[in-house]
């Protein structure tokens, strides 16, 4: 199993889980710090590790009319606050093989959205920034293809990689989650995560906006942690239903102390009866 050391924090398959959360779309530096600080305290009173996601910019949303960010200046502004205050690394995704210098300057982990998983050019510019890379398993992959996305980023000397699995297309605006594919990429030594919340996400279910039944990334979330993965990535929100992008299957910020004490549970026995395929 490999290890990956992101600040002070060593993500891993048989390490303590690391929880990847914070809204969807970065609105103000205000409300990043605010999410920030609540995740990295509800982390730290259970044994968590804790990483602060937000994007700058939503380049997929399903029509031209959704709202897309912050944008990447401003974004990043926001994203170093959040590090100064909490002290916390950050995430944050990227669409272009331009994005990735610039934004490897303030955040510690890029990550590649799942439609952009096999962009050659993408990853490659990625992995040469020396940044860790979170690559989403696109909805049309099957698990084990990951090894040659991983393979391309590894090939410029990189190996500070994450797979995370985020579902899998399945009909009209339909995902599924196959919980076999967590061990099946266990097996690249990567260290895995589960998103939680894109996994419950109808895309494009509105029309005009993707819907989502948030009621289930809970449910994802201790399926996946009970198997004894790395991480698991939770979008959330104070008002999930007001909020700028994905409310539907984001989580309630104040849902979230109360989750992430009873997956650190599930975390614990996991590590401690590790299964492997």
């Amino acid at each position: 199993m490999i290890d990956v050391q992101i600040g002070s924090l060593t993500v891993g398959n048989d390490r303590p889980l690391t929880l990847i959360a914070g809204p969807c779309q970065l609105e103000s530096s205000d409300h990043a710090q605010m999410i920030a600080g609540r995740m990295a305290e509800a982390c730290a009173a259970h044994g968590a590790q804790f990483v602060f996601k937000g994007s700058y910019d939503k380049a997929n949303r399903t029509s031209l009319s959704g709202k897309r960010g912050l944008g990447m200046e401003a974004g990043l502004r926001v994203l170093e606050d959040v590090k100064r205050a909490i002290g916390c690394p950050v995430l944050t995704d990227i669409h272009g093989a331009d994005h990735c210098a610039p934004v490897a300057e303030v955040a510690d982990i890029l990550q590649i959205p799942a439609f952009l998983c096999r962009q050659t050019d993408l990853l490659l510019a990625a992995g040469d920034t020396g940044a860790v890379i979170n690559v989403k398993k696109g909805q049309f992959l099957a698990p084990w293809d990951m090894a040659n996305v991983a393979e391309k980023i590894a090939s410029t000397g990189n190996r500070r990689i994450l797979l995370t699995e985020r579902g899998v297309s399945f009909g009209y605006n339909t995902l599924v989650a196959d919980m076999r594919s967590l061990p099946e990429m266990m097996k690249t030594g990567y260290p895995v995560v589960m998103d939680a919340t894109h996994s419950v996400q109808q895309p494009g279910g509105l029309g005009g906006a993707s819907g989502g039944q948030r009621e289930y990334a809970p449910v994802m979330a201790r399926a996946a942690v009970s198997l004894g993965i790395a991480a698991v990535f939770i979008e959330t929100h104070e008002a999930p239903d007001t909020a700028p992008s994905d409310g539907p299957n984001m989580l309630p910020l104040a849902q979230m102390p109360q989750l992430v004490e009873g997956l650190m549970g599930f975390d614990r026995l996991a590590k401690a009866n590790p299964i492997r395929v």
